[in-house]
């Protein structure tokens, strides 16, 4: 009992790959909020959103395996995703590499896969989409919290390049958010709906499900498309107070090296 018990807190205790993450995060934003970095303050606000957007990924991912271990699934624990640790996804390429690159290039929170949930284990329709539902809240959630000092009226006194960076870091949870709501096979928003659906239109789904993530990025680039999803983004970022300047200036400085590259709103819709 005691070694099953020391086993189950190891699975479930923050890996130090995540808390150096966090580490990184808090040091880069104390740089940028200090001014310590001085002419190097690009790349610290660059170093802070890409630390702090892989931090999300991995609430993202421990968000989704919570509650499924909570609905049924008590494999994910063995696996190591209770632990956060990146390294412990079933698809690190989709869930860290390609959402990072994608923020580089387009300035988005690309949504990713990565924990791998055994569905048989799990009984009830409900449960299966609170499993899929957990990750996009847990991007909502981010996103109010990051915003807080502007819906309760503190940023006023914060420094520009960190009021800055915190904007655009909120703009990639609402883009994530988003993001995978949406119906797609693939993506959580199909997951929500898919227990619900008849086994008929699930089956013709399914081969879809590898590359939705795909096809939804491809459809970001048709103008009319990226023009509706950032004005839903936009809304749900004035709604907590920022305004796109703001988002859009995080952006400038995370694209350090390249500034006239585009603009989150602009960079995906030509």
């Amino acid at each position: 009992m005691t070694s099953a018990a020391a086993r189950s807190r190891a699975h479930r205790r923050p890996s130090p790959v995540f808390l150096g993450l966090l580490a990184v995060a808090a040091a880069s934003g104390w740089s940028v909020w200090s001014g310590a970095a001085g002419a190097a303050t690009g790349p610290a606000v660059f170093v802070l959103v890409v630390s702090g957007w892989v931090v999300s990924l991995c609430l993202h991912e421990y968000a989704h395996a919570r509650s499924a271990l909570h609905s049924g699934d008590t494999s994910v624990e063995a696996k190591g995703y209770l632990t956060l640790d990146p390294r412990r996804y079933s698809h690190a390429l989709l869930s860290v590499v390609l959402p990072v690159l994608f923020l580089i290039m387009g300035g988005i929170g690309l949504p990713g896969g990565a924990v791998f949930v055994e569905r048989g284990r799990i009984r009830g329709r409900w449960r299966h989409s609170l499993v899929s539902v957990a990750g996009p809240l847990t991007n909502a959630f981010l996103a109010v919290t990051l915003t807080a000092p502007w819906w309760l009226g503190g940023i006023d006194g914060a420094p520009l390049a960190f009021r800055a960076a915190l904007a655009f870091l909120a703009l990639l949870q609402v883009t994530a958010a988003v993001l995978n709501l949406l119906p797609v096979p693939g993506l959580d928003g199909y997951g929500v709906v898919e227990p619900w659906l008849p086994q008929a239109v699930r089956r013709q789904a399914q081969p879809f499900a590898p590359f939705g993530l795909l096809i939804v990025f491809a459809c970001l680039w048709i103008p009319a498309v990226s023009g509706v999803f950032w004005s839903v983004v936009h809304t749900g970022l004035a709604a907590l107070d920022v305004a796109p300047a703001e988002s859009w200036t995080g952006w400038e400085l995370f694209r350090f090296w390249d500034g006239a590259f585009g603009s989150p709103g602009r960079g995906l819709s030509g």
